[in-house]
């Protein structure tokens, strides 16, 4: 099966990504017209254009290893294309056509198809510009929890608010569409690393929090409930009889969220038995447990 994209890249069928846009580059910089003077050459560069095209975008680079040169009626994309609009070819609407959207206008040619100069470099065609910006935001730990909004102000002076997915790892990052750099009508995305603020009452482990909580020594010896308020809601918990320091309790699904799952950890209590002050006993109670109380 006839390939010819790849033969305009020099390339093999089976070449990777990087060694793709390693050719385009190289191809790109030998006929571009403003360094390459022959009349010939700004075709070249745009057959270059439309293998890069094609070829560097996955859905369109597995379905032309597929099909082949037959998507363009058995001819090579040259052929096919002088074919389809003679000496005026607008690639754009070409690869349109034939793979449902994209083309190359934002590549440095116009809607007649013809060479646009100017832009990164001096090469509008040449190479693209990353128009990605990158930001580092810190929230708190209840919004990594839960999800939410937070307030975001660039260098640029522009503000806004982003949603914050619930559940959100620490070092994860969101893509924020059109908040980028901007250079005519394209405008490119902005590429957001959280960091999440240590907190006071949780430990998160995976997917599972961790929290204490004061448990009195009368409930702690004879059983009883304590009311604790966590981020998702206030349960009422029952603490048994000869309860230890640091005993733990396990509340199922009040953990953080596993989007790629669907399911939520768990909470778990870790009882801190809090001892009351020797002048707050009754006098003859504290006599009697001094006299009485085990010493192990």
């Amino acid at each position: 099966m006839a390939k010819s994209l790849y033969d305009t890249l020099e390339l093999k069928e089976n070449a990777t990504a990087d060694e793709i846009k390693k050719a385009y580059r190289k191809l790109a910089r030998k006929y571009h017209p403003d360094v390459n003077k022959d009349p010939s050459a700004e075709e070249k560069f745009k057959e270059i254009n439309a293998a890069y095209e094609v070829l560097s975008d996955p859905e369109k680079k597995a379905q032309y290893d597929r099909f082949g040169d037959n998507m363009f009626g058995g001819q090579n994309f040259h052929d096919f294309a002088r074919g389809q609009g003679g000496a005026g070819i607008d690639l754009d609407e070409i690869l349109r056509s034939v793979f449902g959207g994209g083309g190359f206008s934002s590549r440095g040619f116009n809607n007649t198809g013809g060479f646009r100069s100017g832009g990164f470099g001096g090469f509008s065609g040449f190479e693209e510009e990353d128009l990605d910006l990158e930001a580092t935001i810190t929230i708190p730990f209840s919004t990594a929890i839960l999800g939410g909004k937070q307030h975001v102000s660039l260098n640029n002076g522009t503000s806004f608010d982003v949603k914050i997915p619930e559940g959100i790892k620490d070092g994860q990052k969101i893509r924020v569409k059109e908040k980028g750099k901007k250079v005519g009508s394209r405008v490119g995305d902005l590429i957001i690393k959280i960091n999440i603020a240590q907190s006071d009452e949780y430990t998160r482990e995976n997917n599972d929090l961790i929290k204490t909580f004061d448990v009195s020594l009368r409930d702690a010896l004879f059983g009883g409930k304590v009311e604790i308020p966590t981020l998702h809601k206030t349960i009422s918990l029952k603490v048994p009889q000869n309860t230890k320091q640091g005993q733990r309790f396990r509340v199922k699904e009040l953990g953080v969220l596993d989007k790629s799952s669907g399911t939520r950890g768990d909470l778990y209590l870790k009882a801190n038995i809090v001892l009351p002050k020797i002048e707050n006993i009754d006098k003859d109670l504290l006599e009697m447990m001094e006299a009485r109380l085990p010493k192990e």
